[in-house]
């Protein structure tokens, strides 16, 4: 593998931008594993192995268990291990992750912003923007996993 550049060194002013996103998001009204499973599945989406290292490990030390982190990237077939309010924002993950096949859907927005408020909603949708940005920087420049 051959080294690419390292944006914290080259561009700090945009790292700490992005950092800041993420530091925000320790300040949000959602649940802690509620985090990690956007985190992971947006991972998973875009096949970052880093981030998918990191926050499988984050969530099992928030409680999360081995069965769901497994199971995640298969949550549609899966009956009665994740909640209503899981199952909405892994829904919206995977369509902002995938923005453009279509963009978010109006039943997935609408089954989302049933759930949550209109706050937490728009938190949500910081979380999901804000891994992706990380999911991006990490696989262009060849981040590896600890």
């Amino acid at each position: 593998m051959e080294k690419r550049i390292k944006i914290p060194k080259l561009e700090p002013a945009a790292y700490k931008a992005l950092a800041g996103l993420e530091s925000y998001m320790a300040t949000v009204d959602i649940d802690g594993i509620m985090k990690e499973l956007i985190k992971i599945r947006a991972s998973q989406i875009n096949g970052c192995a880093y981030c998918i290292n990191m926050h499988t490990l984050d969530a099992r030390k928030l409680g999360e268990t081995e069965k769901r982190i497994y199971l995640l990237n298969a949550w549609r077939e899966v009956e009665g291990l994740y909640s209503e309010e899981e199952r909405a924002v892994l829904a919206l993950t995977e369509e902002m992750t995938l923005i453009a096949n279509g963009g978010v859907s109006d039943e997935t927005y609408e089954q989302a912003k049933s759930l949550f408020s209109d706050n937490q909603l728009a938190q949500i949708m910081v979380a999901i923007i804000t891994i992706n940005g990380w999911n991006r920087m990490c696989i262009a420049t060849l981040v590896q996993p600890d």
